[in-house]
């Protein structure tokens, strides 16, 4: 696995469960179908969408493992390991890697508050002895620390850190992230409400959640942003902001889940502390979704 299968668009997943906390099977093999055949590029389980905190370890690893044996190969599975510390982070990356995981997203590591010489070495660290590539996750709005520039700079040139997941919405720190990376490392947008501009910026791609649902529209959305048809892209972008805004109204990925049975996949049992959207935000979202899906089938043609 390297930076050159890291490109379009990645869904991050929500993790369907039962009411024991179990992954529920055959909910999460028809969501892969789904993906599949609407010719994603790859699949993100197991981050804040997948709520891999909320999750057993050995809840997490089937979810993978699932995931993994869908794919087939076809397109890299990459699920995120968001431990806080080294050694549980570690822990869950080799379980992860063992069922055939194609590289780990890592998550800064938070709660410590640790300084951009921490950072840096954790990430170096982590990419030594990790079986398999990795991504960085960040998002400072969660972890309460971004990854300044010239760090992530110094860590885009170790050969096991492929790319990132950059969900820092400062546009200017964004910018000065893609003024110095490494050619051989994939930036991905992780932010679906800002996905067009950093596309334009020099992102090779997206893990975006909404692509769950619609991953032709977001496709769509990247093909014109990539080939420098930047103002059609954010055309096109702007047509989903009642749906983003709708999506992330309530903690993700609850009002997602509640909406994901428009695609065949029943399953909108959310794990504690979450609990389901309100009743009138689930009855507008799925009106909007609805739409949506309209609009998915017009560029499968």
């Amino acid at each position: 696995m390297n930076a050159s299968r890291l490109r379009g668009i990645f869904p991050a997943i929500p993790t369907p469960v039962n009411a024991d906390d179990s992954i529920n099977v055959p909910a999460t093999k028809a969501l892969m179908a789904y993906l599949l055949k609407q010719g994603v590029d790859g699949i993100v389980p197991l981050g804040g969408t997948g709520e891999y905190g909320a999750l057993a370890r050995e809840e997490r690893v089937k979810m993978a493992a699932l995931c993994v044996e869908a794919a087939a190969g076809k397109v890299p599975v990459i699920p995120g390991v968001l431990d806080p510390g080294f050694h549980d982070a570690m822990q869950s990356g080799q379980a992860l890697a063992s069922i055939g995981a194609d590289a780990l997203m890592v998550l800064t590591p938070y709660y410590t508050t640790p300084t951009q010489a921490g950072i840096r070495d954790y990430f170096m660290r982590y990419a030594d002895a990790s079986p398999v590539p990795i991504m960085i996750y960040e998002i400072p709005y969660r972890t309460r620390v971004a990854i300044a520039p010239e760090v992530l700079h110094e860590l885009s040139r170790h050969e096991r850190i492929i790319g990132m997941k950059a969900c820092n919405t400062d546009m200017y720190h964004f910018l000065k992230v893609m003024d110095g990376v490494s050619d051989s490392f994939a930036v991905f947008s992780g932010e679906d409400t800002l996905f067009p501009l950093h596309v334009a910026a020099g992102a090779r791609g997206g893990i975006v959640v909404t692509a769950s649902l619609i991953p032709r529209t977001w496709r769509a959305i990247y093909d014109e942003a990539s080939c420098g048809q930047v103002a059609k892209a954010i055309e096109m972008h702007r047509q989903l902001i009642p749906l983003l805004n709708m999506t992330f109204a309530e903690t993700n990925p609850g009002p997602i889940k509640s909406v994901m049975d428009l695609i065949g996949v029943d399953a909108p049992l959310v794990l504690d502390p979450l609990v389901a959207p309100a009743a009138e935000l689930q009855t507008r979202l799925r009106g909007e979704v609805t739409r949506c899906l309209q609009t998915e089938a017009a560029f499968a043609t």
